[in-house]
């Protein structure tokens, strides 16, 4: 308990920052009910990644983050992992992923059709979709760059999955910055008790702004959701025209990154899930783990405390600076090729990704089995990093 306000974690250890910035979120007139701590929390902007907070008629757009919808897309075939060779994977398959993906910081050279864009939305009342449309319709099917990955995975009967990393392009920054800059110009208007330096300005209920920040990180949910349809859509057409005979399962996708109206302890709140992945009984979900180490699908289990939520992957011990900065690149790529895994790690500044900058994903699947239940372990074949 911090205060009066109770935190439950399922963590071992956690960082000074994020520790600070847990007791900020205590802090808060608004929180409701308690704080939850998933077992990969670690520092964010204002609120840890890897948290989710409840609160009463208040959104915070940092407790969301800029990466808005942000999440996981996995799609399982009835291919057998063992039959592709490595040179056939890394020529024919990787290669052509890179030819019809952009990664990093790249779009696409033409607008996409907008069939692939979300629909039922009407642009013209989002001010800051409708400023970015133009360039939204290039960034759709594109991966992007930091922790987002693209994955061919086996489970351990062998068979063959694809799994993206991937959210809401440069959209979701663009609106989490907009509206965490009104939400700081409407909380000092109203001289706000929630202290401007905690980072965790919100925006009330009953204000246009709400209205407006709620519409816009709803479409931008749907067009991280359509980025990453798009991105498999096109893995699998690269798949099948190497493997002509390949099938696909439908595909899981969630998101770890947004702010919902649900139901918890008989009281209508909203609920922020900061890197924290949904989980209620019976629902799958994907953990997955850092570059060159084991994800997970997994089942929720409903568990209250949790607000019905896991973890949303391993979770940082080491910034992206600091990884490039101390790791050993020659280790690293040891570890990969040591586990026959196909990847492009090549220099020191792609060892922000590395799986030495992150918590052992098998440990923090072992602190959540509460949460969730493992229904497979999924090992990685290759990586195209972002």
């Amino acid at each position: 308990m911090i205060g009066t306000t109770v935190v439950k974690m399922w963590l071992t250890d956690i960082d000074d920052k994020a520790r600070e910035q847990v007791a900020n979120l205590a802090s808060l007139p608004f929180v409701y009910h308690h704080i939850a701590l998933m077992p990969d929390c670690h520092a964010g902007m204002g609120m840890p990644i890897g948290g989710v907070l409840p609160t009463n008629d208040v959104v915070i757009p940092n407790a969301v983050g800029v990466d808005i919808g942000c999440g996981m897309r996995a799609v399982k075939t009835n291919v057998r992992a063992e039959i592709i060779g490595a040179e056939f994977m890394r020529k024919t398959i990787m290669r052509g992923i890179r030819k019809r993906i952009p990664l990093s910081m790249e779009h696409h050279k033409e607008p996409q059709d907008e069939k692939y864009m979300p629909e039922d939305f009407d642009i013209d009342k989002l001010q800051v979709v409708k400023s970015q449309y133009a360039s939204v319709c290039r960034q759709v099917g594109t991966l992007g760059g930091g922790n987002h990955f693209i994955e061919l995975q086996r489970d351990e009967e062998g068979w063959l999955w694809i799994m993206i990393h991937s959210g809401s392009r440069n959209l979701g920054k663009q609106v989490g910055d907009f509206y965490n800059n009104r939400a700081k110009w409407l909380n000092e208007l109203y001289y706000s008790k929630v202290e401007s330096n905690l980072h965790l300005p919100f925006l009330p209920r009953e204000t246009p702004e709400f209205d407006s920040y709620w519409a816009e990180m709803t479409y931008c949910i749907a067009f991280a959701r359509c980025n990453r349809s798009l991105m498999m859509e096109r893995i699998e057409e690269v798949i099948a025209d190497a493997l002509p005979n390949v099938e696909f399962e439908p595909a899981i996708d969630i998101a770890h990154n947004y702010a919902a109206w649900e139901n918890h302890f008989g009281h209508n709140c909203i609920v922020h899930r900061k890197g924290a992945v949904r989980a209620r009984e019976g629902e799958t979900g994907i953990i997955p783990g850092s570059m060159g180490t084991s994800s997970y699908i997994v089942e929720g289990l409903g568990n209250p405390d949790s607000f019905m939520s896991s973890s949303h992957g391993a979770g940082r011990t080491m910034s992206r600076t600091q990884a490039i900065n101390t790791l050993n690149l020659e280790d690293e790529i040891k570890k990969m090729n040591a586990k026959g895994i196909i990847h492009g790690l090549r220099s020191q500044s792609g060892l922000d990704e590395a799986s030495g900058a992150y918590k052992d994903i098998d440990k923090v699947i072992a602190l959540e089995s509460d949460l969730v239940k493992v229904k497979t372990k999924l090992e990685p074949v290759a990586v195209i990093k972002g």
